[in-house]
């Protein structure tokens, strides 16, 4: 014998919707609700009972309220319980930020679930600017953990936009409950947000509060003081009772002293002194539109985006140069000075071997100790948080050396080390470290004057560089970047082709790949930021058009898991001779 089972989809509302008939008419209504302003709900039992797990309970047979006529819930507004019966009969819930407590206190005090869950999710999805405190004080006092979630990060994000001058909720900051405060304190990611600012809110709110001050200092701990300038802080707590406590001036004392470190800073980073982002971006560090004519300005680029945005202006104009990130400090090394006059002609170039440190939590350059060597055309490259820089050209025309010698940074104590000599002098070859060993490739020999295809490298504790097999091409001022246990070396200057070929470290061997369908030299490259960081991406650099070189306005990615080319977006100019390197860079202007 077989049967069907069938479900009506109207049945249940056909239900409700007689029972509100009978509400509205006042038919075999068996109880009336009373609430605390006086409103006398006529109901009815069953469907109550239905609903509520308070009225579940409530009338059962040996209740004293199983038989009487009337409830008196003095605890309820009319408002709040006129609200939910409207629920219990038509599965409707009307809400406003003006109802929304009453409504909560009802649907909690009489166990109603669903409408406890749809203020939640009214909650989520009605946050604003000008609510989300009071929203986030709602969802804490009434135990709604994934509106709250939800409120806390929104404020969060756009806590750079309340922080502005009549930019938010400042009363509504200000009667923010403590948990939310504390959440919001400890959030990785504050676009816009300078934390000089967040620590004045957190004040106020404690001066508007007065919390003990183990509580205080639980809050106070959440501020990386090491990211407030060091004047300001030092004047804050000289006035501000809330940061005299032996713990919080143990804090800004740490602070203070991190501030005094200088050179070794990059070194000693702790969870106080690193920015509020998590964004990782791409620097691009120097060029210009025209060759040896570079310019100061420093981009970055997202490329998730895909826009771009001025950073700060380099000290000078610099090319040939080479950049890289320790600690999310840039270091700018070494490079062609190129001065020009009012009207931007050039009229001198000077190889350098200064060192510029880029600080993106103050927006501040720092001079570091110089190179021993003054150095251009060369490559560097971090092993073990050691700069290292190797080879290049010393000067210009008559007076042009190039150089076998390598040097290693001592942050400790700022100053530059002889490191291991290269096997004969190279410049304008390519660096990368794979597991703490350094290679390089390619590059001019001496006073050669073709390219090279032989490689070279040290280990971390070698005596000597070690050749290694060369690469199928030879390569000058082209680049290499390391993806996963492969080095990839990709196009350089003067080559009539446009390969590039991957080098196995273990097998000691190359493999030609997809070649670019248009030459380029002098751009700039890096890994994209994780998780994409299988991609590789090509910004700028110039190319040969009818026997002239002419710089190129497109960002290029290779996929080094497809061996494949594409388009990522265009520069907002042409831009070549660039160098490019990671750093989580806040956008200020962001909000």
């Amino acid at each position: 014998m077989s049967y069907f089972l069938v479900l009506s989809e109207t049945y249940g509302g056909n239900v409700l919707s007689r029972y509100q008939r009978l509400r509205m008419e006042g038919r075999l209504c068996d109880v009336v609700l009373v609430a605390g302003g006086g409103t006398r709900f006529p109901t009815h039992r069953s469907l109550l009972a239905s609903s509520s797990d308070y009225f579940w309970s409530l009338f059962q047979e040996h209740t004293h309220e199983f038989q009487a006529p009337t409830i008196y819930l003095p605890l309820l507004s009319d408002v709040g319980l006129s609200h939910i019966l409207d629920f219990i009969y038509s599965s409707w819930l009307s809400m406003s930020p003006s109802t929304l407590e009453d409504v909560l206190e009802a649907a909690c005090y009489l166990q109603v679930t669903s409408a406890i869950q749809l203020c939640s999710s009214y909650i989520a999805d009605n946050l604003s600017p000008d609510n989300c405190c009071f929203f986030a004080n709602i969802a804490a006092r009434y135990d709604m953990a994934d509106a709250l979630s939800a409120a806390n990060s929104f404020i969060a994000q756009r806590m750079g936009e309340f922080l502005k001058p009549g930019g938010g909720d400042w009363e509504g900051l200000l009667e923010l409950n403590a948990d939310s405060l504390r959440v919001v304190l400890r959030a990785e990611e504050m676009p816009g947000v300078q934390e000089l600012a967040l620590l004045s809110l957190l004040l106020d709110w404690l001066d508007h509060h007065k919390l003990s001050s183990l509580r205080s200092n639980l809050l106070l701990s959440n501020i990386r003081f090491a990211l407030v300038p060091p004047e300001e802080l030092t004047l804050l707590c000289t006035s501000r009772p809330a940061l005299q406590t032996p713990f919080i001036k143990s804090l800004v004392l740490k602070a203070l002293e991190y501030h005094q470190l200088g050179a070794c800073k990059p070194l000693l980073q702790t969870t106080h002194s690193t920015l509020r982002t998590q964004a990782c971006k791409v620097l691009l560090v120097g060029g210009g539109p025209e060759a040896d004519r570079p310019e100061r300005e420093v981009l970055t680029f997202d490329p998730h985006l895909r826009k771009f945005h001025s950073l700060t202006l380099l000290p000078c104009r610099v090319q040939h140069h080479c950049v890289c990130t320790l600690g999310n400090f840039l270091f700018v090394l070494g490079g062609e000075v190129v001065e020009v006059d009012e009207s931007e002609k050039v009229i001198g170039r000077v190889v350098t071997g200064q060192v510029w440190r880029y600080d993106p939590r103050f927006q501040h350059w720092e001079v570091l100790a110089p190179m021993s060597e003054r150095r251009a055309w060369f490559s560097c490259c971090m092993v073990n948080r050691v700069i290292h820089v190797i080879g290049g050209r010393s000067g210009r025309g008559e007076e042009e050396v190039v150089l076998d010698t390598v040097e290693a940074y001592d942050m400790q104590a700022d100053c530059w080390r002889r490191a291991m000599d290269l096997p004969q002098p190279i410049h304008g070859q390519a660096c990368a470290t794979h597991g703490g060993t350094i290679y390089i490739s390619g590059g001019i020999h001496g006073n050669h004057h073709e390219s090279s295809r032989e490689v070279y490298s040290l280990e971390p504790c070698g005596s000597q560089w070690e050749k290694r097999a060369p690469m199928s091409i030879a390569r000058y001022s082209h680049q290499m970047a390391v993806v996963r246990d492969r080095i990839y070396t990709f196009l350089g200057i003067y080559e009539p082709f446009c390969d590039i070929e991957c080098y196995n470290p273990v097998q000691d061997e190359w493999t030609r790949l997809r070649p670019l369908l248009n030459d380029r030299f002098c751009y700039g490259l890096t890994l994209l930021p994780p998780p994409h960081d299988e991609q590789v991406l090509l910004i700028g650099g110039r190319k040969w058009r009818d026997a002239q070189e002419v710089s190129t306005p497109n960002v290029l990615a290779y996929d080094t898991e497809s061996d494949s080319w594409r388009e990522v977006c265009k520069l907002p100019k042409p831009l070549s001779g660039t160098q490019c390197t990671l750093m989580h860079i806040p956008d200020l202007t962001e909000t």
